[in-house]
């Protein structure tokens, strides 16, 4: 049993740098220009750094494009992501080109394609231990909570996928939810929930009911 799991894992490791290897170079062709235009119309950096989560709960840097501006309050708070988010930043986020970076997450091993995403470091002592088995495996780029509704999705149905997925994952599996990606992305479906420009962020068990 182990052993197949170690095969799995190592099998599943091999399509990560099979895809970051043809996807390389088209996405530093890609990457360049946005990353110039992020800067001239959201400020530097334009490349996003955040402390996530990772398998066996631990930490890494995520890698993104910024979407978002910096602008303040008069009290120097960051305004709602509402106020933040322009026209162009929201582009970014629904056709995915801000996790082009995170393919270097993914290189060093923080990531994988397919997987939970990686959440914020303040959400760990919310979790379930149920919901904290999401960290079992590396979180991805994509995963099968993203391709069954997105941001639309609940946090309790997003965490109950995230499960689900560690039970079932393959390489079959993962193939799956790349080919459903990209149908996913070119439709533009859910990239932010109903009520929100972005995620509503979790708080617990009695969040579990808010969209991410």
């Amino acid at each position: 049993m182990m052993q197949g799991k170690a095969l799995t894992d190592s099998a599943r490791r091999a399509l990560d740098l099979a895809c970051v290897l043809v996807a390389a170079l088209p996405a530093l062709l890609v990457l360049v220009p946005i990353m110039l235009k992020v800067r001239r119309k959201l400020g530097k950096p334009a490349v996003f750094r955040q402390e996530r989560v990772g398998r066996h709960g631990q930490r890494f840097t995520l890698l993104k494009l910024r979407s978002m501006t910096t602008a303040t309050d008069e009290h120097g708070e960051l305004l709602p992501d509402a106020l933040r988010l322009t026209p162009f930043g929201s582009a970014l986020r629904s056709s995915s080109l801000d996790e082009l970076p995170s393919l270097w997450n993914v290189l060093r091993g923080d990531m994988s394609i397919v997987g939970p995403r990686p959440l914020l470091v303040e959400y760990l002592p919310l979790y379930t231990p149920a919901q904290a088995r999401r960290h079992e495996v590396r979180p991805g780029i994509t995963g099968w909570a993203q391709v069954n509704g997105r941001n639309e999705v609940s946090w309790t149905d997003k965490f109950a996928m995230d499960v689900w997925y560690v039970d079932n994952r393959s390489v079959g599996l993962d193939l799956k939810i790349i080919a459903l990606t990209v149908r996913t992305v070119w439709n533009r479906q859910g990239v932010s929930s109903s009520d929100h420009a972005t995620m509503e962020r979790f708080t617990g068990s009695r969040g579990a009911g808010s969209n991410d």
